[in-house]
């Protein structure tokens, strides 16, 4: 049986938890749950959108800050201590500039003529199409990194 196709996903986290995932070579989404890390596959493209600084900040960063490729493997929960046990999925992180959103607005399908375009970030995990993920691709590392150039 064929492998199921990769998909593209943008993952909700604060820009000092997507540095943690990517000094340890992981993601984590929904605070550590494991349901949408069931979801994602080996292969899937992982866009991580930081709407601030910090947990619980009130600045308002929100930029794409780390683009990676999911590892082989299923998700595994660790043991932060203080009875927190998050699950996460191991990604390749690549080398890549933070990309304010901004200015990508009207380009992306999923928020092109959006008035309330961050509405979809609530999520904290959702699917988005090749077009889209190619043009985060493209400014976070200053080329054209499509599906095929990965």
């Amino acid at each position: 049986m064929p492998d199921p196709p990769s998909h593209n996903w943008i993952v909700v986290a604060s820009a000092d938890h997507v540095r943690k995932g990517g000094a340890g070579g992981f993601m984590q989404a929904g605070h550590g749950k494991l349901a949408p890390l069931r979801r994602v596959r080996s292969g899937d493209r992982i866009a991580c959108y930081s709407p601030a600084t910090a947990f619980g900040g009130k600045d308002r960063l929100q930029a794409f800050t780390a683009f990676g490729t999911v590892r082989d493997g299923e998700p595994y929960r660790v043991d932060m201590g203080d009875g927190f046990q998050p699950f996460r999925r191991d990604v390749d992180w690549l080398a890549v500039r933070e990309v304010p959103i901004q200015p990508l607005l009207e380009r992306l399908e999923f928020t092109s003529g959006q008035r309330n375009w961050g509405y979809k970030f609530r999520l904290g995990l959702f699917a988005i199409s090749d077009h889209d993920m190619d043009i985060i691709a493209a400014a976070m590392t200053g080329s054209a990194a499509t599906r095929q150039a990965m």
